[in-house]
């Protein structure tokens, strides 16, 4: 039997995990690739793509899984989507979906351009394209920092 699953995978909880389904489709186009609900409609688990990659979606489901906007704002991560379209109109989908631009589109030193958001909830998102191949040298020329390991 061929494995399905993504080898790693984010799960991101909401006060509202049905409203959340809806948002991140509108806004990030990520597709519902498994919904479980129990009698009441309740979101029991869900599972959304974004190319290969997945993020499961739920409730908070113990005092430790919580949405940021149960803990004053709070996120102990950002999660990343790298993306090989316009960035800048992903941006601009984001933005009328209802997001909170963060930080406008921008050329890293890196050679990404990226942008980060914050959801209805709270959460933050870094979204990036690469737009420019850079050398680990270039990189570490441009940035002033040393680099070990590079893409």
């Amino acid at each position: 039997m061929a494995d399905w699953r993504a080898p790693l995978m984010s799960a991101v909880c909401y006060l509202d995990p049905k409203a959340a389904l809806t948002w991140l489709e509108r806004a990030f186009g990520f597709e519902i690739s498994m919904l479980i609900e129990d009698d009441a409609g309740n979101v029991a688990h869900s599972e959304m793509r974004f190319g290969n990659a997945v993020v499961m979606i739920g409730n908070e489901w113990t005092a430790d899984h919580k949405s940021p906007r149960s803990i004053g704002g709070k996120n102990t991560q950002t999660v990343h989507i790298q993306i090989t379209t316009d960035v800048d109109a992903h941006c601009e989908r984001a933005r009328a979906a209802g997001a909170e631009i963060l930080a406008e589109p921008e050329t890293q030193f890196y050679g990404d351009r990226t942008y980060r958001c914050r959801d209805p909830e709270g959460h933050m998102w870094t979204v990036a394209q690469t737009v420019e191949a850079v050398t680990r040298e270039q990189a570490e020329t441009t940035s002033g920092l040393k680099i070990t390991g590079w893409m």
